[in-house]
């Protein structure tokens, strides 16, 4: 069970951002929503456009942990899913994939989503992976893309330090990722982050677009052998976050449902509520929407 702090911290999140319901899945009642699904799976919807990002839609325990990494003898998903996972692609629009580690993209997204789906990904290695796989309407995000009346721009960043990527085989494995920008007319500007560390290329971004609500993974997640040295943001990400930004709202997620996370809903929860900063931080739980 989750603490009072984190609670409250939720509790203060919902007073300051005017508007903030926590709904159904199906709900249209604000055309700027972000639906917290598991671990990094998010739905973001702008007007009548619905964007699924980085399904990963197996039962509780389907996968073994990932391997050389933290608490790997954990099976994932560590939770089940808020809701049936066909509950989950309904109304989606168009899926985005940020990169395809098994926590982004899994088995059971492939099997249950439409193969002529809009699908974007971001470079011709991951195109040609997804094509391979069945997908019939694959595309690759850049920096001006339009769906929907929403126009997508491609981000940079890197899956872990410098340190890391010196390693070949870290290199290899830990492979190229994506953030993406959300811009439609009369709608907040959104920033999903993707699993990256704080990089020149996450300073960039912030600097040009100025977005107003940022979506963060923070699970801190790290491999045997690099501790301390996590391949995702953390808590001290998100301070970080919110002095780059200190209007913005930040929507922690990608915590709590897979076997490397070092860092829960509940230690980020307090670390913000001790920073002074719980107002601008939101931590939904799973099945949860953020209207703005």
């Amino acid at each position: 069970m989750l603490t009072n702090t984190f609670a409250g911290a939720l509790m203060l999140a919902s007073i300051v951002f005017t508007g903030a319901a926590f709904a159904e899945s199906d709900s249209r009642e604000s055309s700027h929503q972000i639906q917290q699904i598991r671990n990094a799976t998010i739905k973001v919807t702008y007007g009548e456009t619905t964007f699924l990002i980085d399904p990963m839609l197996a039962d509780q325990g389907a996968y073994p942990g990932f391997p050389d990494t933290y608490r790997s003898e954990l099976r994932n998903p560590l939770v089940g899913l808020p809701m049936a996972a066909e509950v989950v692609i309904e109304g989606t629009d168009a899926v985005i994939l940020t990169h395809t580690h098994l926590d982004h993209w899994d088995d059971a997204a492939r099997k249950l989503l439409p193969k002529n789906i809009p699908l974007f990904v971001q470079n011709a290695a991951d195109a040609g992976m997804v094509r391979s796989q069945g997908f019939t309407d694959v595309r690759i995000l850049d920096d001006e893309t339009e769906f929907g009346g929403v126009a997508l721009h491609k981000t940079g960043g890197q899956h872990g330090s410098d340190t890391l990527y010196a390693i070949p085989e870290l290199a290899e494995a830990l492979g190229e990722i994506m953030g993406v920008v959300f811009e439609a007319e009369g709608q907040k500007t959104t920033y999903v982050v993707g699993d990256t560390v704080w990089r020149d290329e996450v300073v960039q971004t912030l600097e040009r677009f100025q977005p107003n609500v940022v979506v963060l993974n923070t699970g801190a997640a790290e491999l045997i052998g690099f501790e301390g040295d996590p391949i995702i943001m953390g808590k001290e990400d998100t301070r970080r976050m919110h002095r780059a930004l200190p209007d913005a709202a930040i929507v922690a997620v990608h915590m709590d449902a897979v076997n490397h996370m070092t860092l829960s809903r509940e230690e980020l929860a307090e670390f913000v509520e001790n920073e002074g900063i719980a107002h601008q931080v939101l931590i939904p739980a799973d099945g949860e929407i953020l209207s703005f």
